[in-house]
C-alpha cells in the first residue's frame, strides 16, 4: 500500500478506501490510485475491474535516450486512466521497423496509435503510410513528428523557440562564438532548432555574426555529439547548443579530452531535460520538454478521435523551459581562450 500511495501521491488511508471501494474519495483521486495499481503491476480487486475500452498502440524509438521512456510512461498511465490498454512497441537499429509494428497493431485491431518521434519527422520519408492509416479510418496522433501533408493531430515541443532560448542565454553570458550540434537536416525538428538558432544570432549579434561554419550536423547520440563538438572546438567556439542531452554529454566529453573545462572554457546546453540529467558532472543546462503535458494532450487527442469527437487536425505547440544548471557560465576572455 505504501508503494501505491507513493506512486499516486496520496495517503495509505486513501489507497485503502479505494481498494475497499468506500466513499469519500474524489473521482480524480480514485483514478490516480487505480492507475498506480496498474503501473506497479498489482491486480485490481474483482469489484474494481472494468472492461478494457480497447488496445492502443504506442510506438517509440529506441529506449537508449531516456526521454522516450519518460514519454512512454506518462502516455501509458494516461491511457490506462481512460480505460485503454497500451501496447508498447520500441524500435532498435536492425530490429522491428515502424511499419512492421503498425502491421502488428492492425492485426490486433487496436483502437488507435500514438507515434513518438516517428518517421513523419523525416522529410525524406514516405508520408503516405500515415495517410493510409487515416483513410482506414484509424485514429492516430503524432508526438514531435509534424508533417504538413498528414491530416492528424500533432503534439510538439516548440523546437524553434528552444534554439532561440539557448542562444539568448549564451549571448547574455557574453558568448559570441556559439555553435550548434543537431541531427541530419532532413528532420523537421532539426530544421526548426536551426531556424531558432539562426534567428537569435541575427537578432542578438547582427547578421554578420551568423555563419553555418559553427553548425555541425551529425548522428543523434553521445558519439555524434562528441565528434561534432570536436570540430566546433577546433574553430574556437565558447558555447555549444545541442539538440539532445545525449549530444550535450558527448560535447562535454570532447571538451575534456582537449583539456578544456566545462563551463570555465566552454558552455554546453542540451535539450530534453531527460531523467537524471540534473545529476551529471557538471549538471547540464538544458531546454526542458514538458513531457507530462505533451503526453496527456496526445492521449486526449487520440481518445477524442476514437470517440468520434474529431480532435483538430493541427499542431499543438508546447513551450520548452530553459533550466540553467552548471554547464553554462560567463564566456572566457580572449586571453583565457589563448591560455587554454
Amino acid at each position: 500500500m505504501s508503494d501505491i500511495a507513493r506512486q499516486a501521491q496520496v495517503s495509505e488511508a486513501t489507497v485503502s478506501r479505494v481498494i475497499n471501494d468506500r466513499p469519500g474519495v474524489s473521482h480524480e483521486t480514485r483514478q490516480a490510485v487505480l492507475t498506480a495499481l496498474d503501473v506497479l503491476g498489482y491486480e485490481r480487486p474483482e469489484r474494481l475491474r472494468k472492461r478494457s475500452a480497447g488496445l492502443v498502440g504506442l510506438i517509440v524509438p529506441e529506449l537508449d535516450n531516456p526521454i522516450f521512456p519518460a514519454f512512454a510512461q506518462v502516455i501509458e498511465s494516461t491511457l490506462a486512466q481512460h480505460g485503454y490498454t497500451p501496447v508498447l512497441c520500441t524500435q532498435s537499429p536492425g530490429g522491428v521497423t515502424e511499419d512492421e509494428y503498425v502491421e502488428m497493431m492492425l492485426d490486433r485491431q487496436v483502437s488507435g496509435i500514438i507515434f513518438v518521434s516517428s518517421l513523419s519527422a523525416d522529410t525524406a520519408a514516405d508520408q503516405s503510410r500515415y495517410r493510409r492509416l487515416i483513410e482506414r479510418p484509424l485514429p492516430i496522433v503524432l508526438v514531435n513528428g509534424y508533417a504538413e501533408t498528414i491530416e492528424a493531430p500533432f503534439v510538439s515541443c516548440d523546437d524553434r523557440l528552444a534554439g532561440d532560448l539557448a542562444v539568448s542565454h549564451l549571448v547574455a553570458l557574453g558568448h559570441r562564438r556559439i555553435g550548434m550540434i543537431s541531427g541530419p537536416n532532413r528532420f523537421i525538428n532539426t530544421q526548426r532548432k536551426l531556424a531558432g538558432y539562426r534567428a537569435a544570432l541575427a537578432r542578438e549579434l547582427g547578421a554578420s555574426e551568423v555563419s553555418d561554419d559553427f553548425v555541425a550536423l551529425t548522428l543523434f547520440g553521445v558519439e555524434g555529439g562528441e565528434v561534432a563538438a570536436d570540430r566546433l572546438l577546433e574553430q574556437g567556439v565558447t558555447g555549444i547548443v545541442c539538440a539532445s542531452d545525449l549530444m550535450a554529454l558527448g560535447a562535454i566529453r570532447a571538451a575534456r579530452r582537449r583539456g578544456l573545462s566545462v563551463p570555465r572554457d566552454v558552455s554546453v546546453i542540451g535539450f530534453d531535460d531527460s531523467p537524471l540529467i540534473a545529476f551529471t558532472d557538471p549538471p547540464l543546462t538544458t531546454l526542458r520538454q514538458p513531457v507530462s503535458s505533451m503526453a496527456v494532450a496526445a492521449v486526449r487527442c487520440l481518445v477524442d478521435e476514437i470517440d468520434g469527437h474529431g480532435a483538430p487536425h493541427s499542431e499543438y505547440l508546447f513551450r520548452p523551459e530553459l533550466v540553467v544548471r552548471g554547464s553554462t557560465a560567463i564566456a572566457p576572455t580572449r586571453r583565457e581562450i589563448a591560455a587554454a
